[in-house]
């Protein structure tokens, strides 16, 4: 009797045949179980505090790492209050099944520490107070910057791609034709000692709690930006920040694009940092254009090869929070965040997900 037969004879012989072992000779492949608490590539997503609708999604296609941005909630408080409303911060994405990874932006506003102002010590005793409380709650990395005046900057955030998905640009022309901030000019060798003034503070509390610290480049690597000093334009930059102060702790966010951008051999430098354990967080993203005129892609649809260079970050033993970057706002999504709407996380997680799977890199 054949098992189609069977399958079609009765309800009791049909539960009979499900149990039997598939047969020996299949080819058809498996998937191997989830191992939880393996070091491995950490597939996560940035939120701003109240995204409920983006976190429901977000566990909806899988993603169990919280980065999250909390400086518009320190702001507003002492640093007495700051374990009360982190430990808040924490629970609810626990509740939501979620892991907090990291913090993004500064734990605290950092902005006076960046151009070397009168206040800034404040900021940096406000700095090394959340520190020392996300370290209580287990959140072991923050993810900083050092864009002094500016953020990630572009010209433009509505450039149709795709299908109309909306992208953003940067252009150094119409970036130039504003003028200086209100900031004025600020050298680069006054950003350097900003930056160095903050490590000889700050790196002590990070390394006697454990604290991750991991540097974002500049975004654009793009020197000076509207009168602004870019000091993270280069590997030799980074490599600078590594030497300026020598720590486990002290490490990189590999935002991809960036790197690229600076006309530097990305895959040489995965292999480079990741054998130092220097790489704590990735942003996987790329661009088409140059350092001086470029705009945001589509994962697919970029000039590197992105399933690639995750097969390049998996070789070289990366392991930690990896999250897709400035992804389009699709159709029918409001382009208020641009890069951060949910539709094109989607796509994107859905990416690297289908490219590690295929590729059989691990990935929780």
């Amino acid at each position: 009797m054949s098992r189609r037969t069977v399958i079609h004879t009765t309800p009791a012989t049909s539960a009979l045949v499900a149990a039997l072992p598939a047969s020996s000779e299949s080819t058809t492949p498996m998937r191997e179980p989830r191992m939880p608490g393996k070091p491995c590539i950490q597939i996560a997503e940035l939120f701003l505090l109240g995204e409920d609708h983006k976190v429901r999604v977000a566990r909806q296609i899988g993603i169990t790492h919280a980065i999250v941005s909390v400086m518009s909630l320190t702001r507003g408080l002492s640093r007495v209050q700051y374990a009360h409303a982190l430990a808040k911060v924490k629970a609810d994405f626990n509740a939501a099944g979620m892991t907090f990874a990291g913090v993004e932006s500064h734990p605290v506003p950092a902005e006076l520490i960046k151009l070397g102002l009168p206040g800034r010590d404040e900021e940096i005793e406000n700095y090394m107070e959340a520190i020392r409380v996300l370290a209580r709650l287990g959140v072991p990395m923050v993810c900083y910057n050092w864009m002094a005046g500016l953020s990630w900057y572009r010209t433009r955030y509505d450039v149709p791609a795709r299908g109309g998905a909306l992208v953003s640009e940067f252009d150094s022309d119409d970036a130039e034709k504003l003028g200086p901030t209100q900031w004025g000019a600020v050298s680069e060798q006054t950003i350097w000692q900003n930056l160095d003034y903050f490590l000889k503070a700050v790196m002590p509390v990070a390394d006697e709690v454990g604290m991750k610290m991991a540097l974002h480049p500049d975004d654009p690597p793009l020197s000076p930006l509207r009168g602004i000093g870019r000091i993270l334009t280069s590997a030799g930059a980074f490599r600078r920040v590594l030497a300026m102060y020598p720590s486990p702790n002290n490490g990189i966010t590999f935002c991809q694009a960036n790197f690229r951008l600076m006309g530097e051999d990305i895959a040489a430098l995965i292999r480079e940092w990741c054998s130092q354990k220097k790489i704590f967080f990735v942003h996987l993203r790329d661009v088409l254009g140059t350092t001086r005129h470029f705009r945001e892609t589509f994962h697919d649809d970029c000039p590197v090869d992105l399933a690639h260079m995750l097969r390049i970050y998996h070789d070289s033993g990366f392991v930690g929070p990896m999250r897709p970057d400035h992804a389009p706002t699709l159709d029918g999504e409001p382009n208020d965040k641009p890069g951060y709407a949910i539709g094109g996380k989607v796509f994107a997680v859905g990416y690297m997900k289908g490219a590690m799977d295929a590729l059989s890199i691990p990935y929780e």
